[in-house]
């Protein structure tokens, strides 16, 4: 069990709450959302980050015109901006977990083939960078068929993280399964037959839908049983096997199989592990249903009203209060640009002249300086745009320097050219056969360069 943070929540859901505020915008959502019900699951794609590698006609020609009618069908109910949403990610940031290729679908032959070998059978997939190129969080959409023939660190699907057999992570026709995937986090009896697993298996996971989803796992491989090896963290895997129906499955240690076996055991994907964080952050209280994706929702919360269109909160004018000599002066956008309200064009213009030749400035133009250079806002903006939310931090500065402000030297220009920067790396990670060697690969900006102020 983690031990609770200062505000008494449990870290796990402390993480996936900060996750659930800033990695998916509500304005990406609601572009993805317009453009897919449009029909335009390009759009929708764009809309949410996606970059799209996918030519149904050359997939017709290749592997006959059903499969590219099931993969075009689909494409069609693909809600990219849910299947963003369920990605895994890690700590400390939330960030994807980089450099993985996830199955969406399968189409064809489900016997998986030898390394460098075709399938004969086609995955749908998605795949993230590689960590020193994740500027931006891009996530590419392709078709895999076995071939290796990619620059991505791991071309071939994963078998732990893989979203085929949870179709309701992003599939607007399967959305509502949600609740009844998802668990309860409770442990049935006969599951824990010693103390040991107790202390083995960690808070979170799903122990009362192991038995159910292991037989989806095995009847998606043609197997109507066997064990399954399931990855609860590097010092809590274990073999859950299921055994009769009055006792559900047996926990085996990882230790009684030798390696060889223990690899070609089949893996209980990730999102069958755990209880899904949106019903574990619920189930405590730490959110409230109308802060989740709108499609997630109305999956956990079904007779509620139609939620209302998520919108990007709306900057207003606010009016900042300085001390300035004595007095109470106020800061305020003024022909989109933060300016002190309480002094004539005239006085500002000598005061600047003189801080530029080394004098002491105004505090309210200080202040206006440092909103430049430094702001209080810093650490939202480096979040946005490490999550990709170019618009998001652009709308944070805006709705304090307003629209028409000129950006002066310091920590929050350097940021936003850093971003830039990296969105360089990422295009040239795509377009380079090898990518960059390791020796050149930027350090990845994180909160130790914009430490949140306590």
């Amino acid at each position: 069990m983690h031990p609770p943070t200062a505000s008494g929540i449990d870290p796990r859901l402390s993480f996936w709450l900060r996750v659930r505020e800033v990695a998916v915008p509500p304005s990406m959502i609601e572009s993805a959302t317009d453009r897919r019900r449009a029909g335009d699951w390009r759009g929708a794609c764009a809309a949410a980050g996606f970059g799209v590698d996918v030519d149904v006609s050359v997939l017709a020609d290749a592997h006959g015109v059903d499969v590219a009618s099931q993969v075009s069908d689909d494409l069609r109910h693909l809600a990219p901006d849910l299947l963003r949403w369920h990605l895994p990610r890690v700590a400390p940031d939330g960030l994807l977990r980089p450099g993985l290729t996830i199955t969406l679908a399968r189409y064809g032959d489900i016997e998986p083939a030898k390394r460098g070998s075709r399938t004969g059978s086609v995955h749908l997939v998605v795949r993230t960078a590689p960590a020193w190129a994740d500027a931006g969080q891009r996530i590419a959409l392709t078709l895999w068929d076995g071939s290796d023939s990619t620059n991505h660190p791991h071309p071939r699907p994963n078998r732990r993280f893989r979203f085929d057999l949870h179709r309701h992570l992003w599939d607007v026709r399967r959305s509502g399964e949600l609740p009844i995937r998802g668990g309860a986090g409770q442990v049935p009896v006969g599951y824990l037959l010693e103390p040991y697993w107790a202390a083995v298996i960690p808070e979170g996971c799903a122990v009362d839908r192991w038995a159910a989803e292991c037989d989806i796992l095995l009847r998606a491989h043609g197997r109507r049983a066997g064990p399954v090896r399931v990855r609860c963290g590097s010092r809590h895997d274990v073999v859950v096997e299921p055994v009769g129906s009055t006792e559900p499955v047996a926990l085996r240690r990882v230790d009684d199989y030798p390696r060889g076996r223990l690899a070609a055991l089949p893996v209980l994907p990730d999102a069958a592990t755990w209880v899904p964080p949106d019903l574990a952050l619920l189930r405590s209280g730490a959110i409230t249903v109308d802060r989740l994706h709108p499609l997630v929702a109305a999956a956990l919360d079904p007779d509620r009203s139609p939620p209302r269109r998520p919108r990007m909160p709306k900057q207003e004018n606010r009016i900042h209060l300085v001390d300035c000599r004595g007095e109470r002066h106020r800061l305020g956008v003024v022909d989109g640009v933060l300016t002190a309200l309480d002094h004539d064009p005239a006085e500002i213009r000598r005061e600047e002249l003189l801080a530029a030749l080394g004098g002491t400035p105004l505090p309210c133009l200080h202040v206006i300086d440092q909103a430049h250079r430094r702001p209080d806002c810093l650490p939202g903006v480096c979040e946005r745009l490490d999550h990709g939310d170019a618009d998001g931090a652009l709308a944070v500065v805006e709705g304090l320097l307003g629209p028409g402000a000129v950006l002066r030297d310091g920590p929050l220009l350097d940021e936003l050219r850093r971003s830039a920067d990296r969105r360089n790396i990422y295009d040239r990670y795509l377009s380079e056969p090898l990518g960059p060697p390791p020796a050149s690969r930027p350090r990845r900006l994180g909160r130790s360069r914009c430490t949140r102020s306590h």
